[in-house]
């Protein structure tokens, strides 16, 4: 299989949605409360369609079927069989998110038949004082939590901090989190849309109704231990493949890239996806070239292991694969 695969993104109408998705990453909708791009996605009712090449209108599923560990990597494929591993977003919070975690992947498997959700944001463009809530500013209690949260006072003991473009965040399952008004990301995770909502700031929708709520099932999902620092340190060196972040789940590297990069993954037993969060590259192998504009996404199979990438002005992609 030696097809670079792109996928129509699908577009999630979200009642804290905006239109940065239409008007930074060239989105096509005339809707005003866009707040989510499913770039590449294996979830129920919301499997992606290939979009280019020979493949075109097959959707990742099929694939799957069809190409098993020449899409996947055979260790990958071993672990998850013809279920993709990770959904790939980009996400626009005009207003907050309500506050929230995921559980981790017993609780999911046992309450869901799930996985759980474990996930990363890369902060692709934030408005002045725009903010991310991640964890606990100090070790809290349940019982200390429950009283902060019937009082509406959560924030009080909640980490917040102000982001910019570039900053990284890890979210394992368990760790209370919200997108601030005005945070434009890509988000990386598992294959997984299970959600503990907490609080959501008790705003309605149009017609009156509240959001559900799910307190007594996050309370055991909770990790109500603070961290010193909730943000990734990393560097950065034009033309280099620098790691991000590693777990179990995903590894993500960032390559600034200005000229071109001869690129070999033979050392990776793993599909390798491309997400592209500045300026514009191509990439290309004998048989194919494929342009990757910022707010694009790209999923190179674990068979198609060498192929050039080039850029004509300053870019950035990120990548993602399974170790």
């Amino acid at each position: 299989m030696n097809q670079f695969l792109k996928f129509d993104p699908i577009l999630k109408d979200k009642i804290w949605g905006g239109r940065k998705l239409v008007d930074i990453l060239g989105k096509n909708s005339n809707r005003a409360d866009i707040g989510e791009s499913w770039e590449i996605s294996d979830v129920e009712g919301d499997t992606s369609v290939v979009s280019n090449g020979d493949l075109k209108g097959k959707d990742l599923k099929e694939l799957i079927v069809e190409h098993k560990s020449a899409l996947l990597g055979e260790k990958v494929y071993d672990q998850f069989g013809d279920k993709f591993p990770l959904l790939i977003k980009f996400i626009d919070a005009k207003e907050a998110l309500s506050i929230q975690l995921h559980p981790h992947d017993d609780l999911a498997l046992k309450r869901h038949n799930s996985f759980g959700k474990t996930e990363m944001w890369y902060v692709m463009q934030s408005d002045e004082k725009a903010n991310l809530i991640v964890g606990f500013k100090k070790d809290v209690s349940k019982e200390e939590y429950l009283t902060h949260l019937n009082n509406k006072t959560l924030t009080e003991i909640l980490n917040i901090d102000e982001v910019s473009e570039g900053d990284v965040y890890f979210i394992p399952t368990g760790r209370v989190h919200a997108i601030g008004a005005g945070v434009l990301l890509a988000e990386i995770q598992q294959t997984s849309d299970i959600t503990y909502r907490v609080y959501d700031w008790d705003r309605q929708d149009s017609e009156g109704n509240y959001r559900e709520l799910h307190t007594e099932e996050a309370i055991d999902a909770i990790d109500y231990k603070s961290q010193t620092s909730y943000s990734t340190s990393y560097s950065k060196k034009e033309n280099e493949v620098e790691e991000i972040v590693s777990c179990p789940y995903f590894t993500t590297s960032v390559l600034p890239l200005k000229g071109r990069l001869h690129t070999n993954h033979s050392n990776k037993d793993s599909f390798v996806i491309y997400l592209c969060v500045k300026g514009k590259v191509d990439f290309e192998n004998a048989d194919q070239k494929e342009s990757l504009s910022k707010g694009e996404t790209l999923l190179v199979p674990a068979s198609l292991k060498e192929f050039s990438i080039h850029s004509e002005i300053d870019s950035e992609l990120l990548e993602v694969y399974i170790k």
